[in-house]
């Protein structure tokens, strides 16, 4: 009979430290979730996803897809479009910038290149998709993209950073889904980054096609350099430049890379903010 107490004392007592460990376990991994963490190749349609609820009205994000030549499209049609340009982006910033997202469900995503670092190559264009905007936009989107909006944020970018260009962070894509925001995702997803870049004395960029974002920016440091505009559309479209100085003497710890999460899980702040060199904008 001792024996049998005994026994179930253990078994008892060893089923309450597993549950607590498990407890912990779960905690751990829902604290995570909420912490900034690299987008793997793998969870691009559902970062994508992010970024298309961001910029579903987008000015910039609709440049190249409400063209004249493609007025016989379906709004089903326009829509898969957009999410497929913003899938190609995605994935090129999972192979050669920095992708990241934070939230349960992919609620916040940001697209970062890092110094030194360009989607521009041909592998890159392959491997992420991004050749087939050659075969999907339309004559006339075609022009605006490759002809006009590229070259343009190129330009002015080189123009602003001069000799830093190849020495600075530039945040490509930042938006946050409709039903995530007031959480403080994006300021998570820009904080990350420009800690790094205050360590290395390095300057951020960004282009906005948002009017209320701007204000945001400032508060995190960004200062407003020069309004671009592209303009073959009827109505043309402004975006805002802006550039972040390193602050002096800042110190921060940070490790290699943001937690990864293995399953599910990067702001536009309040919906669809900037742009970025390859392909696009910011949400928020």
């Amino acid at each position: 009979m001792e024996k049998m107490k005994s026994s179930i004392t253990i078994e008892s007592t060893n089923s309450a430290s597993s549950s607590s460990s498990s407890n912990t376990i779960t905690a751990i991994k829902a604290a995570n979730l909420y912490q900034p963490r690299i987008i793997k190749p793998s969870e691009y349609k559902a970062a994508a996803q992010c970024l298309a609820d961001a910029f579903a009205t987008d000015d910039v994000a609709q440049y190249f897809i409400e063209t004249g030549d493609r007025k016989n499209w379906s709004e089903a049609q326009k829509w898969n479009l957009h999410v497929s340009i913003l899938e190609y982006v995605v994935t090129a910033h999972c192979l050669k910038g920095l992708a990241l997202t934070i939230g349960p469900d992919y609620d916040c995503v940001a697209l970062w290149m890092p110094p030194g670092s360009n989607m521009d190559d041909w592998l890159t264009m392959l491997r992420s998709g991004m050749w087939r905007l050659n075969y999907k936009l339309s004559t006339e989107g075609k022009h605006r993209f490759f002809n006009e909006f590229l070259p343009l944020l190129h330009d002015s970018k080189a123009e602003i950073l001069g000799g830093r260009d190849d020495n600075s962070w530039y945040l490509v894509y930042i938006g946050t889904k409709t039903s995530a925001r007031g959480n403080g995702y994006a300021r998570k997803l820009i904080e990350y980054v420009t800690k790094m870049a205050d360590a290395s004395a390095l300057p951020c960029y960004l282009e906005s096609s948002n009017d209320i974002n701007p204000a945001i920016y400032r508060r995190l440091g960004f200062e407003t350099q020069k309004k671009i505009r592209l303009t073959r559309a009827t109505k043309p479209v402004e975006l805002e430049i802006m550039v972040r100085e390193p602050v002096a003497g800042a110190t921060v710890q940070v490790s290699k890379e943001p937690t990864v999460v293995t399953a599910r899980g990067a702001v536009s702040i309040n919906g669809a903010v900037t742009t970025g060199v390859a392909v696009v904008r910011k949400g928020a």
